[in-house]
């Protein structure tokens, strides 16, 4: 039996995303197969299409991207023991290969998903929604009533960010391009336009003496831009690195990692920290994190208080898809339907 899949053949452009039909996979001991139903487009996929990112940790082509999916485990390979066939599984953000109809994982890759749930809105959940809880809760420890600043606001975890904030009751702000403004209002922030206005300037106005918490997932430059918008107690939660890709990596490593730590030093009672998402990969320091907080998003998209914004595309166009990434005009996530 043929499956298709899409493979990364060269670094590139978007055109380097092709479809190939290979031999169904077996799955071998400790695996598990799995027939993919929605897989999630993020970032990072096309920042490695365009070339290798040190700390990525992506294979060199040819491979089939992705990191996102949630789907129905298809056949056991000996020795599994904790999911069945017909369990709806997402995966752990463990490995690559998720632009596929089929694909075989480790068994403790998978984390079980509740029934019912629609799989496109669910592997939201996975990354974006998951990361966004770690930060407003984990990292930052948000308290209600408190202000904060929302660096990409209308993106995937932007408005993750923005309905977690909203459930902790958060007064919030979000930079976002014109066209977006009315749509990050409705989710309940201030709208900021980052391309026609200081953001800096602009929250000061707003506010009086800034923020308590800036989420920024841009990096790079906005590190200290993003520093000065805090009031006294303030924290700075630097997780993402979407600079990358206009200032480059010594511009993203120098802000991300260095400036960060330099900034703890300066004694104004702010602090800053370099967060990346805690047990969403192997030799994790906080491994129960992950799935606990995974536990409690999928509780919240059951009860509806959580309702992530897809744009559904097939896996076919999986090329446009990352076409739209890199046109930044896709508001939420893209996810790529591949159960057709």
């Amino acid at each position: 039996m043929k499956y298709k899949r899409v493979v990364i053949t060269r670094h590139g452009g978007p055109e380097v995303l092709e479809i190939v039909e290979d031999e169904l996979p077996e799955p071998q001991s400790g695996q598990v197969r799995v027939r993919i139903l929605a897989a999630g487009v993020a970032n990072t996929d096309a920042m490695l299409r365009e070339r290798n990112v040190p700390g990525l940790g992506a294979p060199s082509p040819p491979y089939s991207p992705g990191k996102e999916l949630v789907g129905v485990v298809d056949k056991l390979g000996d020795g599994v023991s904790t999911l069945e066939v017909g369990q709806t599984v997402a995966s752990s953000l463990t490995g690559f290969g998720a632009y596929s109809e089929y694909l075989c994982a480790p068994e403790t890759d998978m984390t079980p998903v509740p029934p019912g749930l629609d799989p496109a809105e669910a592997v939201c959940l996975v990354a974006n929604y998951a990361v966004a809880y770690q930060v407003l809760h984990r990292a930052a420890q948000v308290a209600p009533g408190e202000r904060v600043l929302i660096h990409g606001a209308a993106g995937g975890i932007g408005t993750a960010l923005l309905q977690l904030g909203q459930l902790a009751e958060l007064e919030m702000y979000g930079t976002a391009s014109a066209g977006k403004q009315e749509f990050v209002a409705n989710l309940g922030a201030t709208p900021i336009d980052y391309r026609k206005e200081d953001f800096v300037e602009r929250i000061f106005r707003l506010t009086g003496d800034g923020v308590d918490v800036v989420c920024d997932a841009i990096g790079g430059s906005y590190v200290w831009r993003s520093y000065q918008t805090l009031r006294p107690g303030g924290r700075l939660v630097v997780f993402g690195g979407v600079s990358f890709a206009k200032e480059g990596m010594l511009s993203m490593l120098w802000n991300n990692m260095v400036l960060t730590k330099i900034l703890n030093f300066i004694p104004d009672n702010k602090a800053t920290l370099n967060y990346i998402m805690r047990g969403g990969a192997k030799k994790n320091s906080r491994p129960k994190w992950y799935p606990e907080d995974l536990a409690k998003l999928f509780d919240l998209l059951a009860q509806k208080k959580i309702e992530p914004i897809v744009t559904r595309m097939p896996l076919a166009e999986a090329a446009r898809a990352h076409e739209l990434i890199g046109e930044a005009s896709v508001m939420g996530k893209i996810i790529l339907i591949c159960d057709t």
